[in-house]
């Protein structure tokens, strides 16, 4: 599978899905930073931890998933 952008529906799809999980972690972080001791935000954010180091995240993209994660908590600690 082509993992660069372009004009494959299919690739657009599996960027599409890992930028809304990206968004998806960062609203949970932000959430946790008003509020550690909410417990939707903390299993919100632990599941999305779980797939960024899936087998269906690897399928989806090349992005080391510890990068990621990494440039996401520090966004929300800036």
């Amino acid at each position: 599978m082509n993992k660069n952008f372009g004009s494959d529906p299919y690739q657009n799809l599996a960027n599409a899905i890992v930028a809304q999980a990206a968004q998806d972690y960062l609203s949970a972080l932000k959430r946790l930073k008003k509020n550690s001791r909410n417990r939707t935000a903390m299993d919100e954010a632990m599941q999305l931890e779980k797939f960024f180091h899936s087998g269906w995240y690897e399928i989806l993209t090349d992005v080391d998933p510890d990068y990621l994660i990494r440039k996401l908590r520090e966004k929300v600690a800036a």
